[in-house]
């Protein structure tokens, strides 16, 4: 397994409130800028490769650089979303975690005990 990627925008809430579980937890990872050190289309794909919905789980839909778009991205080929988000990295929900065999998008307490190895310990304390 990877050392866990952590892609984040540092004024991001969800960003914050993950990095900060992160290190309460003691858990090692790389943190990667997602504004200064846009993934690269190979990292992307790789992303899309851990999802369960595609282009629809790491996309959001509810930005303002979305909003702004005048195009349907349902449209475009693979190589031209990947075009698209590497031009406009904010088009990207965040923050996002990949152990290289699992991802998580967001702030999901569920999900980043699932991707590190704090599940076996969560649920120790609760027997």
């Amino acid at each position: 397994m990877e050392k866990l990627k952590f892609y984040t925008y540092p004024s991001c809430t969800s960003c914050r409130r993950t990095k900060s579980w992160l290190k309460s937890q003691g858990v090692d990872f790389n943190e990667q800028h997602l504004f200064r050190e846009t993934p690269t289309a190979d990292e992307l794909r790789r992303i899309l490769s851990l999802t369960t919905h595609g282009i629809d789980e790491i996309l959001a839909k509810r930005s303002k650089e979305f909003k702004t778009l005048d195009l349907d991205v349902e449209d475009l080929t693979l190589n031209e979303f990947l075009e698209l988000v590497i031009e406009k990295p904010k088009l990207l929900r965040r923050p996002i975690l990949t152990n290289g065999d699992k991802l998580v998008i967001g702030y999901d307490l569920d999900g980043l005990r699932g991707i590190t190895d704090k599940r076996m310990e969560y649920k120790q304390n609760i027997s």
